[in-house]
């Protein structure tokens, strides 16, 4: 536009020179007229052509605000031999604003016919890619109970290398198939995106509250996010930068808790809802139901729609969210674990019950419903150690003494 507006500018500049350089002409009244024409010609469009200019610095300053071009962000389903992904599928379709912002890929591994055969059943809603690689892996003796974790770490690199080497997509969201998603699972991760960019403390955006059974959230604070340095997966936003730097040295099985060691996380820290935007309903799978029938199957999926691409997500940056979320932490009055067993003290509100060490914290996890394990000493769904949970219909935050200096990995 800016070289055709040159150009135009140009020839009539040159128009101009020629008629005001000719030699008049006696009695050439016409020549004047026409040439007093073509100047006032000259004149509308050069007014015209700024009008343009204008307009056009208008598209392109409103075009940055509102993202005319917003990043494609593909929904990763990791498959293998469950038909039940039909469930998860439906649920990401129904729910999808947008086929072109958010394609589905689903990477299937196993091989499994019938499992293919529900895939390939969306046609043209879902591309389905298969790990070529089906073979038995070696593992030590120990660990030949463990080959289906070892077979899901090589899926995992396998896929998200597809993803962002093959069809190098700028970031992905990730679920595997037996998560069913929440009315507002791609708002929050649409809104929840900028941030990733913005903040390096973070690394990825979870879909999942690892202490989020229904009696231990607030459903009525559903639009509450936090910062944790759990990492929890379970439907999770990773940029291709991460990938980069994980895709090297990933490892040959359990990737979850190696993404959970110091030298992956590297004190970064992920956003996790206080509602879940995702549950699972695969009890069955290669960790036999481990904590499903105690957790898993208790936790709240959100039920309905928070519109966070409308809402300031900027108290999720590491400096705005220690000066709000630590006071608050600190400032609520300390009380015993048998007072709020006892529904005690209720007129204070938001409370706060101190933890010590590893045993202790144990300990009052499992008394008041927490998942009590710890990953390279971090406690699930906590952050500087505090873990916020509701209890009895009130807010409690877990807490280590506030003069904490870090975590402890040999706590795991």
């Amino acid at each position: 536009v800016l070289w055709g507006a040159a150009l135009f500018l140009a020839w009539h500049g040159l128009l101009l020179l020629f008629l005001w350089t000719r030699p008049p002409s006696p009695g050439s009244e016409e020549g004047s007229r026409l040439t007093a024409q073509v100047i006032l010609l000259a004149q509308d469009a050069e007014a015209e052509l700024e009008r343009q200019q204008d307009l056009l610095r208008q598209i392109h300053r409103y075009s940055r605000r509102w993202g005319a071009n917003p990043t494609v962000i593909p929904v990763l389903v990791l498959a293998c031999d469950r038909s039940t992904v039909r469930r998860c599928l439906d649920k990401l379709l129904r729910y999808r604003p947008s086929a072109q912002r958010f394609p589905l890929i689903v990477s299937q591994d196993c091989g499994h016919a019938e499992t293919a055969k529900v895939i390939a059943s969306y046609g043209r809603d879902v591309a389905h890619i298969q790990q070529p690689d089906l073979s038995d892996i070696p593992v030590p003796p120990e660990h030949r109970k463990f080959q289906g974790y070892y077979k899901i770490a090589r899926h995992y690199r396998w896929a998200l290398g597809q993803i962002f080497r093959t069809f190098r997509y700028r970031a992905a969201i990730v679920v595997e198939d037996d998560l069913e998603v929440a009315p507002d699972f791609f708002e929050y991760f649409q809104a929840a995106f900028p941030l990733l960019l913005a903040d390096p403390s973070l690394w990825c955006v979870s879909a999942w509250n690892d202490n989020g059974k229904e009696q231990m959230v607030d459903a009525g604070q559903a639009e509450l996010l936090y910062r944790t340095d759990f990492f929890p997966g379970l439907g999770w936003l990773l940029l291709a930068e991460l990938w980069e730097e994980l895709e090297p040295k990933w490892p040959k099985a359990f990737w979850d808790d190696w993404m959970r060691q110091p030298e992956q996380r590297r004190d970064r820290s992920c956003v996790r809802p206080e509602v879940s935007r995702t549950m699972t309903f695969g009890r069955k799978g290669v960790s036999h139901g481990q904590f499903f029938d105690q957790y898993l199957k208790f936790i709240k999926l959100n039920d309905r729609f928070v519109p966070f691409t409308r809402l300031d997500l900027s108290y999720l940056k590491k400096e705005e969210y220690e000066r709000s979320f630590l006071p608050k932490v600190y400032s609520a009055p300390e009380v015993k674990v048998e007072e709020l067993q006892a529904n005690r003290r209720r007129e204070l509100g938001a409370v706060r019950l101190q933890y010590s060490g590893r045993d202790s914290f144990k300990a009052f996890a499992k008394a008041l419903g927490l998942m009590d394990d710890l990953k390279s000493g971090v406690p699930r769904a906590g952050y500087r150690g505090i873990v916020s949970f509701v209890y009895r219909g009130r807010r409690v935050y877990l807490a280590p003494p506030a003069d904490w200096t870090g975590y402890d990995p040999t706590w795991s």
